[in-house]
């Protein structure tokens, strides 16, 4: 049975990720960057000022909303995650030192499409029966281009919420209690004996905790986004940099790697490593895409639920967004390997160990492995309330509230089945529809870019008067 899904998984796989989800991207990228006058670096300031430089004021949501902050970090809980530390290391390792540069060129792409993905959740999200605002592709599909392209917005919400019981769910759960089973191990080793015991015992706490606050609504999620996120991306932040500063007189050389890798990966990886070019672009605008997951449509599900002045006023969270998770995270955890010059078997899939030998290198091997199980664990659980919220919005427009609450029910059941399985064909699956999901994006990103321009247009001509966008969004 696994041979057979492995046969069709992995073309499926192939396609859904390099022929479609990458050209899109590029391509994507190019054309919405053209079309809004490269908003992503000529508003850039503006972009910061109106995100980074708020984040800190207080600010009240009304009724079926969250504040802008609460749905960024609700939409960065879903995107800062295993991706952005197994998944940069695996960049390196498969493409070289170059595929950082590539990731980098994927993330200034991917900001003017999550910026798309955000204004357009706003311009067309609705208020559901329960009053709570709900937006997102398949919103902007069905009241975007209309109700005969609703087969569109099925197909997402369908890829989307198969997806979130993966990726979203049963990998997040399974890395959580493996990295904090390994960790107990290091300390108690007597305790290798229990393994299973543990895995049933942490699976179910986090399948009762997670409960707590997917029942809470949009609002719960909220709040403990806005105050998990931020923690959990300074403490990181903090850990890369002193590696990084410890070792500062080895970052020209790793910008040198990184610069001379993106067009010659074989002259310093080595030729024993076999790496060529199109690894490098490969790997860089795959593990970008699979971080921050611009084109994918899942973070505008969160960015729908903002109490925010207009769609451009949220879409500039969507910069912010990719900046945050590519940019800087995604380039610490890149910088932390290289200036620590730990051993890259090239070629070969690493796991987490690749980042905590290079933070072992400065904090020592006790430590390291402790704050990469800390780190990991709460960027999966980050991710799977991040996944959850998306997963009941989709089911709840393909079958309504009542679907919605039968999914969530299924949603915790599977935390713990995910925390005691082997998830190796899982993954794949997963990451599989995780691609599938673009196709339905892209094709209304493209169909409605001539909306987003216009949006784009009107909210700096209003800004050069004094003036703000207004409030949008229309009851279900």
């Amino acid at each position: 049975m696994q041979t057979l899904i492995n046969f069709i998984i992995g073309p499926l796989n192939s396609i859904a990720w390099l022929n479609i989800l990458l050209p899109c991207v590029f391509i994507g990228g190019l054309y919405f960057t053209v079309r809004n006058r490269g908003v992503q670096f000529t508003k850039f300031g503006h972009a910061m000022k109106e995100t980074a430089g708020k984040l800190f004021s207080k600010e009240k949501a009304g009724e079926g909303a969250v504040t802008p902050f609460q749905a960024l970090t609700t939409a960065l809980s879903g995107t800062v995650g295993t991706g952005n530390i197994v998944g940069t290391s695996q960049a390196i390792a498969l493409g070289g030192y170059g595929a950082v540069f590539w990731l980098w060129i994927a993330a200034l792409l991917g900001m003017v499409i999550k910026y798309s993905e955000v204004t357009l959740a706003i311009r067309y999200r609705e208020r559901d029966k329960k009053g709570d605002w709900v937006g997102g592709p398949m919103y902007y599909i069905t009241n975007g281009m209309g109700k005969n392209w609703k087969w569109l917005a099925v197909l997402f919400s369908l890829f989307a919420a198969l997806a979130s019981f993966g990726i979203g769910n049963m990998s997040q759960a399974n890395s959580i209690v493996g990295s904090l089973n390994n960790a107990i191990v290091a300390f108690v080793p007597s305790a290798a004996d229990s393994t299973n015991t543990i895995r049933w015992t942490i699976g179910i706490v986090l399948a009762i905790v997670t409960a707590l606050v997917l029942f809470g609504g949009i609002k719960r999620i909220g709040a403990v986004t806005e105050k998990l996120v931020p923690f959990m991306c300074i403490l990181y932040i903090i850990f890369a940099l002193g590696v990084i500063l410890g070792n500062f007189i080895q970052i020209g050389e790793a910008f040198s790697k990184i610069f001379i890798g993106a067009f010659s990966p074989q002259a310093v990886a080595g030729a024993a490593s076999g790496l060529v070019l199109r690894q490098a672009i490969v790997w860089g605008l795959r593990r970008s895409a699979f971080s921050n997951e611009a084109g994918l449509g899942s973070a505008a599900i969160a960015h729908a639920a903002a109490d925010t002045k207009g769609p451009v006023n949220q879409g500039l969270f969507g910069i912010f967004e990719v900046f945050m998770d590519t940019l800087v995270i995604c380039t610490l955890t890149a910088l932390t390997i290289i200036v620590s010059d730990v051993p890259i078997n090239f070629g070969v899939k690493p796991g987490p160990e690749l980042v905590t030998a290079a933070f072992a290198t400065v904090w020592g091997d006790k430590l390291a492995s402790l704050f990469v199980a800390i780190a990991l664990m709460l960027f999966a659980y980050s991710t799977i309330l991040g996944w959850s919220l998306y997963g009941t919005r989709c089911v709840q427009y393909l079958f309504g509230l009542k679907g919605a609450k039968i999914y969530q029910i299924v949603f915790i059941i599977v935390v713990v089945i995910g925390s005691v399985s082997s998830l190796d064909v899982v993954w794949d699956m997963a990451d599989t529809f995780n691609g599938l999901m673009a196709i339905p994006n892209f094709v209304a990103l493209f169909a409605l870019s001539g909306v987003v321009a216009g949006l784009t247009k009107e909210y700096f001509a209003k800004l050069t008067e004094g003036k703000t966008e207004k409030r949008v969004g229309k009851k279900s």
